[in-house]
């Protein structure tokens, strides 16, 4: 097992061992806690009761983070005629059809964050499925990203402003980038209850007992903090 470092050490330190914060002390210690040179990564883990094995148990859905993550979003629309313009003209960095699939298939390109369709060009994406999907990119109707081309300026705009996606793991746990540790205690918190609605919102039927069973706040490189799951869940978006 690998050692910890000082700093590590020093802000594991300040929280209470065996204690579930509320969320307003968790998200104050994780700020106390950051200990990095960089505007760290404010992150929420969920360990859920489901099974993952069973299909109609698995969690993918998105939320609109009401201050987003921090992060600047690079978006490529794969579209035809006007919809490529429009695209652009929404935000988009990368928007087109043929020469665009070409470009991901034949010269490996990458350089963007969240992949749109428009239904009419699936037929052609799926080509490059084999790239895009082990990278998490390929357009799903799950994570709306496979929208109709009067609907794209909308999405686009969504997924620039906050706008993620997320899905359990093989394990059944949620990770999910709830914004910066720069962000203001409200932001966190904003985004914290927008998260929990989401979450609560995509229970499956098929899940039984406990859904949170524990929740945990922390920063890149950060200690984990426990919140007391049923306060957590109690959050919502006013």
């Amino acid at each position: 097992m690998p050692k910890h470092g000082k700093q590590y050490l020093a802000a594991l330190a300040k929280i209470e061992p065996g204690q579930f914060y509320t969320p307003e002390e968790a998200i104050q210690l994780v700020k106390d806690t950051s200990y990095v040179k960089f505007d760290a990564t404010v992150e929420l883990h969920l360990r859920l009761g489901i099974d993952p094995r069973h299909a109609d148990q698995n969690i993918r859905t998105t939320v609109a983070l009401p201050h987003g993550t921090g992060k600047t979003v690079r978006v490529l629309v794969f579209a035809q005629g006007d919809a490529v313009q429009a695209s652009l003209d929404a935000g988009a960095d990368f928007a087109g059809n043929d020469e665009l699939i070409a470009r991901v298939d034949k010269e490996n390109f990458f350089d963007f964050d969240v992949a749109i369709a428009t239904p009419d060009m699936m037929g052609k994406v799926g080509r490059i499925g084999r790239k895009l999907g082990p990278r998490g990119l390929m357009p799903n109707p799950k994570s709306g990203t496979i929208v109709p081309a009067e609907d794209l300026p909308r999405t686009i705009r969504e997924v620039r402003g906050g706008r993620v996606e997320f899905r359990n793991d093989k394990t059944g746990i949620l990770h999910v980038a709830i914004g910066k540790v720069s962000f203001t205690p409200e932001q966190i918190q904003e985004n914290l209850s927008a998260l929990m609605d989401a979450v609560k919102a995509a229970k499956p039927s098929g899940a039984k007992g406990t859904y949170i069973r524990t929740v945990t706040l922390t920063s890149t490189m950060g200690p984990g903090i426990p919140l007391n799951p049923t306060l957590v869940q109690g959050l919502s978006v006013v």
